[in-house]
């Protein structure tokens, strides 16, 4: 649960930062009153910790479970 909550957090900074890039627009900071709000603030760290717990995926092993995948059970 917590990778797929992390997942979404990273697809949202990526999307803020996509528009950042081609159209100089921060959508966070517009959507909860500048840069510097406490809110924004808020976001713009859940997404760097997401964006640090994600790391951990690209070392993980991809673990078939018998209760992910009742197929393959033995």
């Amino acid at each position: 649960m917590l990778d797929k909550i992390s997942l979404i957090l990273l697809i949202i900074g990526g999307l803020n930062w996509g528009s950042v890039g081609i159209f100089q627009f921060d959508i966070v900071a517009w959507l909860c009153g500048g840069q510097t709000s406490i809110v924004s603030r808020i976001i713009y760290t859940l997404v760097a910790l997401a964006a640090i717990w994600c790391i951990s995926l690209l070392f993980r092993e991809n673990a078939i479970t018998h209760d992910e995948h009742p197929a393959f059970s033995e």
